[in-house]
């Protein structure tokens, strides 16, 4: 079972940054992508981001693209996420996943979450 602990949230105004982590631990697969998902209060969780094992290809929503960059160095080494640009209606608690299934952005795929980390953009 792999592990994964996010980091990096916090209050932010409109327009402005943040960057999130997610550190895997543990067991880890030789071969699987990871995703950044977002839960906001009263909604069903939603796909944010991935990034496969080696990095080079990425997948992003609609909604972030242009504003938010996932990235990794290493298939053992963090995931990041760049948030630019930020609105209110990014605000939302921000979970990493581990998945087997190639650029995939169904959260039944994902089978590892992290505990999530609180993004709260203010207006």
């Amino acid at each position: 079972q792999v592990q994964l602990v996010e980091s990096g949230g916090g209050l932010v105004q409109a327009g402005g940054s943040l960057s999130l982590s997610c550190a895997p631990s543990g067991r880890t697969f030789t071969s699987y992508s990871m995703g950044w998902f977002r839960q906001a209060p009263g909604k069903e969780r939603e796909f944010v981001a991935g990034i496969n094992w080696s990095g080079d290809y990425t997948y992003y929503a609609d909604s972030v693209k242009g504003r938010f960059t996932i990235s990794r160095d290493h298939a053992k080494n963090p995931v990041y996420l760049q948030m630019n640009s930020l609105k209110p209606e990014d605000t939302a608690v921000y979970l990493c996943a581990v998945t087997r299934v190639y650029g995939s952005r169904w959260e039944s795929d994902f089978d590892s979450w992290g505990q999530g980390t609180q993004v709260t953009v203010s207006s």
